[in-house]
């Protein structure tokens, strides 16, 4: 059983979470999201608080229980706080700006890469760094991976595109000794 899915998900003040079926719904001052639960896991909201239960008792159902209370939970803070993802441009005339909805990159290829951005996502653009906010974490962290997937950071310089707060491991480059 999971040690995750046991604790009850705490409601803050102004969000509100609604249960129809197997549809989990949680509004916010910053969105509103849903989520469907998979069969074998109940979710009920009572006393300000989110519970998720395991009604099945196969490996899937206890697999999507924790699942399900993560998810809820990162639904909640979502809609409260909002999910942040930073990027960082490291290399000689490596840029990013906007244009209408879409991030263009200049990362040392001979032509300019333009991503369109997801309307739920709002970024913030400053010249080596690219900041991403919404209320869905999935789609910040999906669509972040698909800008460092553009030109990952490699090993021996650092130069590429990597998150904040990732820490490259560096190489040791030629020693010139014959």
């Amino acid at each position: 059983m999971s040690r995750i899915g046991k604790l009850p998900v705490a409601i803050p003040q102004g969000v509100k979470c609604a249960v129809a079926g197997d549809v989990v719904s949680v509004e916010g001052p910053k969105g509103k999201l849903s989520f469907r639960v998979r069969p074998g896991v109940r979710v009920e909201v009572a006393e300000g608080k989110v519970v998720v239960s395991m009604t099945g008792t196969d490996g899937q159902a206890k697999a999507d229980y924790g699942t399900a209370r993560a998810t809820v939970n990162n639904m909640v803070q979502g809609v409260s706080k909002g999910w942040k993802r930073t990027l960082e441009l490291n290399g000689v005339g490596f840029a990013a700006k906007l244009q209408g909805k879409n991030l263009v990159l200049s990362v040392g290829f001979s032509h300019e890469v333009s991503m369109e951005i997801p309307a739920e996502i709002k970024a913030n653009v400053q010249k080596n760094s690219v900041e991403l906010e919404s209320a869905n974490r999935e789609l910040v962290g999906t669509f972040a991976a698909k800008i460092r997937q553009v030109q990952p950071p490699e090993p021996y310089l650092g130069k590429g595109i990597k998150y904040a707060e990732e820490k490259i491991r560096r190489k040791a480059g030629k020693t010139g000794k014959k």
